[in-house]
């Protein structure tokens, strides 16, 4: 079920210019079904040069309606059918610029039929609405205007679906796949259906060749699937629009996945990558022995000069996360920067301090549980491996901890390991630890079972 509509402006920006004519016909995939065609009052002067573009004048349309007046007609026939126009982006932005200025948000699946003819009809010089219907001997009766243009569409679609029927006799058809038409014509199609349904990494690059994203995920098919059929953003619908090629690699685990996704991302700094190049985790906490000689926290803004203990991406998540340190180890107000005071804090005052704050409690006494808070972002072992799935079932991916501290990750042979760990230790290629690692491995462990972690 389709609704194919055409509008002409008063310009070409839809945050500035605004609806002259507007044309819609439904379509059943066979035929049409119903029309709506009307002048649109776009309430302010149509130039000169579009006059003469469309024949439309300000005089045509002093007496039609504005576009509230129609808004309802226009739900009403685009509803529950695919959005069809050539060069869709164009009316579609246009038609929700004003549902916008209304308070309602427009929202169709669209079909454009420039993207699509360029799949389905290959080898024409030109994909503009008048030279791809001389090339198909489509007559277009009032070039220019909304009637006129949206018939010479609906008959280009009517084509389209019967091209479309004989190529895809047998399997998937691209009308039946609306994203399709939202795609760049230079993104090849059948390289989409080789992507694996495993875990990797994946990039997409535009027409230049130059890289515009990186990302990671469980199931690679789904997750490139989803950016191609994205309409949540104009971020997102920008991007989808230029990606010109992906490529990918399975990375067997999700670990590896994620490891390479941040090191890739903070080597090649795509655009498209913004938020990840700066990494989200802006908040810290911090530890330090005053001179009394209690472990004290606090929180803050991650900086270049200490070493958090570990990393969050807001302030609350830091706060909250010290409050629990309060609760869980009986630790002071005061001394995890919770409470601001001279004097005792208010947990001392209501019997759940032992008073650390004042020096009541010594700070032997204390720190022997303020410790055991730092060994929760703390590997409970020193030297290990961690040892997950790998590509395929002869492999497995190892990632090395010398110290605490990350050291790389790699892949290696299970029928290589009868003479002990050499084959682990050898397959490892070095890569630098950062906070940000930091956080992915020690938030993996919690929330993921890997095969098991080997001590050395």
């Amino acid at each position: 079920m389709y609704a194919i509509v055409d509008i002409e402006t008063t310009g070409g920006s839809s945050q500035f210019e605004k609806i002259t004519e507007i044309a819609i016909y439904q379509h059943d995939g066979k035929k049409i079904t119903e029309e709506f065609i009307s002048l649109v009052n776009p309430e302010r002067n149509i130039p000169y040069f579009i006059t003469n573009l469309t024949g439309i004048t300000n005089e045509m349309v002093e007496c039609a309606p504005r576009f509230f007046e129609i808004a309802r007609k226009i739900i009403e026939m685009t509803e529950g059918r695919t959005f069809v126009a050539h060069n869709a982006r164009f009316d579609y932005s246009f038609i929700r610029q004003e549902y916008k200025s209304l308070g309602f948000n427009f929202k169709r699946s669209i079909l454009d039929t420039v993207a699509l003819s360029r799949k389905l009809l290959p080898g024409h010089a030109s994909y503009s609405l008048g030279n791809i219907c001389q090339d198909l001997n489509i007559s277009i009766n009032g070039r220019h205007r909304a009637g006129g243009d949206a018939l010479a569409t609906v008959r280009l679609l009517e084509i389209l679906i019967a091209k479309d029927t004989e190529l895809n006799e047998i399997g998937s058809s691209l009308l039946k796949n609306a994203r399709v038409s939202k795609l760049n014509p230079k993104l090849d199609l059948a390289k989409i259906e080789t992507i694996p349904e495993e875990p990797g990494i994946y990039y997409f690059y535009n027409e230049k060749g130059d890289l515009i994203y990186i990302g990671k995920s469980r199931n690679l098919q789904q997750r490139i699937s989803t950016h191609l059929s994205n309409n949540t953003t104009n971020r997102a619908m920008e991007m989808r629009d230029i990606i010109a090629d992906i490529d990918w690699e399975i990375t067997g685990s999700e670990l590896i996945a994620l490891l390479k996704e941040s090191f890739e991302i903070k080597r090649n700094k795509p655009v498209y990558n913004r938020a990840q190049r700066r990494t989200s985790f802006q908040w810290g906490i911090f530890s330090n022995y005053d001179n009394n000689g209690y472990l004290n926290y606090r929180y803050g803004q991650v900086n270049d000069h200490e070493m958090p203990v570990s990393v969050f991406t807001s302030k609350d998540k830091a706060k909250s996360k010290l409050s629990s340190f309060i609760e869980t180890f009986g630790l002071c107000q005061k001394l995890t920067g919770l409470y601001d005071t001279e004097g005792p804090c208010f947990h001392y005052h209501v019997g759940l301090c032992k008073g650390a704050c004042i020096g009541k409690e010594s700070a032997e006494e204390y720190n022997l549980r303020a410790v055991k808070a730092i060994e929760e972002f703390s590997f409970t072992r020193r030297n290990f491996f961690i040892i997950d799935k790998g590509r395929d079932n002869e492999e497995r991916c190892a990632v090395k901890i010398i110290n605490g501290k990350y050291t790389g990750w790699g892949y290696f042979n299970i029928n290589d390991m009868g003479f002990g760990l050499s084959a682990v230790h050898e397959c490892i290629t070095p890569s630098a630890d950062n906070r940000d690692i930091q956080v992915i491995l020690k938030s993996y462990l919690k929330s993921n079972k890997v095969e098991k972690i080997i001590e050395f």
